[in-house]
Order: structure tokens, then C-alpha cells, then sequence
């Protein structure tokens, strides 16, 4: 079914307030940095602030339990999404914390002196910094895939990179920058018969298309409810709980531990709850819930057949210009990756801005990726659900015109 963006846009009071930037009227085109959030996300937030309130499992009285209920059920729509067990569904504050609890929860605890871990140059700055630290930890030595000449992730840069000391393999399912999508399937089977441990950076990839961890067989997966039209602060944790039951928590706390004594031990709870410390981000939990279901009620499908719609035609549109370098014209995901020629990204984004044009501008938390794009900092336009045509014929529009980028000091 193909989606229609306009329609959508009535259940988003973002786009019904009618938000302006420089007086302009709001082009939204930085979906890979956060999205838009329905109206029955927000709902379900005000709703837990004046009708719900209450901690979970910190109570034996009627409002604790039905938040403890319906924290069980947003667990439970996370696990269909990504087609996992309930118990596997960890909740964390975001991606970054996820990758952190598995950096130092897992592997901080089982690496040693001469072990690898092997990355990519396009990997973000949330799958990169861990493992620096990590290695320096353990003694582990930093290794990464090569990437072909467009970017990619290919399954036999993989399998030349792999070996025997390999036992961590950290790696985006979508890139943040250039947006190719990584064959996580079959890099999870070469990674298996090398007896290493797949850790994917979903960022990117859940809210975009299917995501389904047991086909997959990833070991580990990573993603944030804001990039999924949920809250921020909230994020998720998949593994698998063979590997979870190993996982120590990286926090400790109330609500984590089964028993403690004065001497200083201490027993924790299974998976889920062994990484769920302290108090919940409640209103985050309760909020992604309906964020997926909306997803759901759309499609993912959908939402993907859109994006790489509007990805072939923003394309289009730029190339039509004249005006600018496309870094990612043949990526797949919904993320186009560009500057306009002469023009320093930064500038570019503050002319962007004045014309009412919200684009990411720099090095986008892929610092490593600066040497292999040859540029210091690049613009980057993603598209969602409710990205139109017109949007992005603004957008070509703009960059038309970008070398007149100075006039915008002076509107």
C-alpha cells in the first residue's frame, strides 16, 4: 500500500501547529536524527503524568501494578516488532546506552590481551567510543572492515577482516552517514563459524525497515525510541539470553537484585530485570508502545517503499542542480548525503535554516568516515514517513541557489 505523507501529517502537531523556522513554514529533513511524535504518543505520556502516576514494582496497591502491567506490555510490542522472546527485550536510555551496556557488561568481562574487535570506519560515534575503551581495558586489539569504494559493508570484506582472535564484531545495520545497508544475515553466519559475537547498531535500520532478529541471528541489537516517532531518553537492548545471562549489569541498584548482604554479596535478578535498575524511564516505556503500534498500523513496508521513493527522487532533484556532490547516491536508505559545491556544510545548513529547510550539518558522530569521504563535514537530508515531494523540491530548490548562502546573515 503506498502511504500518503499528507494525511499522516494530521495525527503529528508538529506539522497541525504549523511550526516555522526563520518565519518559514518547517521542512523537516533530519528524521535520522530524531522524529516527529503521533498524537497517541503524547497522549500516552500526558496520560501516565495525570492519570497514572505511580513507580513500578516498588508497590502492592492498584496504580503500581497496572504500570508494571503496562510496562510488561510495551515489552512485550518491542519483542513482535523485532520478532524476539519477551525476556530478551532489555529497556536502556537509547542506542548508546544499550552498545554501553553490552561493551562493558559483556565484553569488558570476557576479552583478554590479543582478543579483536573488529568495527568499520562508518560506524557512529555510540559504536565506536565503547570499544575504544574496551580495548583499552582488556588488552584488545582494535581492528576494522574495509569498506568498498562506494561505502558498503560487504559480506567479504567481512570474511577477509575476520580471524581467529576476532570475538566482537560491532557493526550498523544502516550507516548514519552514507545509509547502505549492511548484509547483517549473512555477516551473522560467518561471524558464528568464527565462533565471534555479532553486536548490531539498529539506530538506523529498526525504524526504517523489517527488522527480525531470529532470522538475523544477530547476537546483540541496539536501538532508540525518538529515531521511531517515541520518546527520548528510552531505548532497547536485544540479545540473545544465552549471552545476556553472561552480561553483567553495567548499573546496580534497586530493582536489579534478588538478595544482598553486609559482606557485599549480592544475587541478581533474570534478564530483563537484571539491567533495569533504579526507576524506569516510565513515560519513555509507556510511550514507545504506541509509537510501534502506529508503525505497525502504517507499515514498515510501507515506510521503507516511501523512503527509497523519495531517496531515488531527491537524487533527482539534486543532481538536476548542478550545484552539489552527492556522497551516497546509490544507498538504500532513506538519507542523502551531500554538499553544495563551494560551500562549507556548516554554512550550507544556516542558509538551509533560512529558508525554513532543517537538514544535519558536520562530521554527524562519524568522525572516522571524514578521511574516506575526502571532506571535513558534510550536510545530511532524511526522510520518514511524513516527508513529502515537496519537501525535498525545496530542498533542491535551496541548494539551487546555495551559493548565495551568505544572504541568509542578512534575512
Amino acid at each position: 500500500m503506498k502511504l500518503d505523507p499528507i494525511a499522516l501529517r494530521n495525527d503529528f502537531s508538529m506539522y497541525r501547529n504549523a511550526v516555522k523556522m526563520q518565519g518559514k513554514p518547517l521542512v523537516w529533513l533530519d528524521n535520522a536524527s530524531t522524529t516527529f511524535k503521533p498524537d497517541c504518543v503524547i497522549e500516552e505520556i500526558v496520560r501516565y503524568y495525570s492519570e497514572e502516576t505511580a513507580n513500578s514494582h516498588r508497590g502492592d496497591y492498584d496504580l503500581c501494578y497496572n504500570i508494571d502491567q503496562k510496562i510488561l506490555a510495551s515489552r512485550k510490542t518491542v519483542a513482535h516488532f523485532i520478532n524476539s522472546e519477551v525476556e530478551e527485550v532489555v529497556f536502556t536510555t537509547g542506542t548508546t546506552g544499550s552498545i554501553n551496556l553490552v561493551a562493558f557488561g559483556y565484553a569488558a568481562k570476557t576479552l583478554k590481551e590479543g582478543d579483536e574487535i573488529l568495527l568499520s570506519e562508518a560506524e557512529h560515534a555510540s559504536n565506536l567510543l565503547p570499544w575504544f575503551k574496551v580495548a583499552e581495558l582488556t588488552g584488545a586489539r582494535l581492528a576494522y572492515v574495509p569498506l568498498d569504494k562506494e561505502g558498503r559493508i560487504t559480506v567479504e570484506n567481512v570474511q577477509k577482516s575476520l580471524t581467529p582472535k576476532t570475538k566482537i564484531v560491532a557493526l550498523a545495520q544502516v550507516g548514519n552517514v552514507l545509509g547502505f545497508v549492511a548484509p547483517i544475515k549473512e555477516i551473522a553466519a560467518i561471524c558464528h563459524r568464527n565462533h565471534s559475537i555479532l553486536v548490531v547498531d539498529g539506530a538506523q535500520s529498526v525504524p526504517h525497515m523489517k527488522v527480525d532478529v531470529k532470522d538475523l541471528d544477530c547476537d546483540f541489537l541496539s536501538f532508540s525510541g525518538h529515531k521511531l516517532l517515541g520518546p527520548t531518553g528510552v531505548g532497547v537492548l536485544y540479545g540473545k539470553m544465552s549471552l545476556l545471562l553472561e552480561t553483567d549489569p553495567y548499573v546496580s541498584g534497586g530493582g536489579n537484585n534478588d538478595k544482598f548482604y553486609k559482606e557485599g554479596t549480592v544475587t541478581f535478578l533474570k534478564p530483563p530485570m537484571k539491567f533495569e535498575a533504579g526507576t524506569l524511564n516510565i513515560e519513555g516505556i509507556l510511550g514507545l508502545k504506541p509509537a510501534i503500534e502506529y508503525i505497525e498500523k502504517v507499515g514498515i513496508e510501507n515506510i521503507n517503499a516511501h523512503e527509497r521513493e523519495l531517496k531515488a527522487y531527491a537524487v533527482e532533484k539534486l543532481k538536476a542542480t548542478k550545484n552539489c556532490v552527492i556522497y551516497n547516491e546509490d544507498s538504500e536508505a532513506g538519507i542523502v548525503t551531500f554538499n553544495i559545491d563551494g560551500v562549507f556544510a556548516q554554512d550550507a545548513a544556516t542558509f538551509l535554516n533560512s529558508r525554513g529547510i532543517a537538514c544535519r550539518s558536520g562530521q554527524h558522530c562519524a568522525k572516522i568516515l571524514n578521511d574516506f569521504l575526502g571532506t571535513p563535514a558534510t550536510v545530511r537530508a532524511s526522510f520518514y514517513l511524513y516527508t513529502t515531494k515537496e519537501d525535498i523540491d525545496l530542498l533542491a530548490d535551496a541548494v539551487a541557489h546555495g551559493k548565495e548562502f551568505l544572504d541568509a546573515y542578512f534575512i
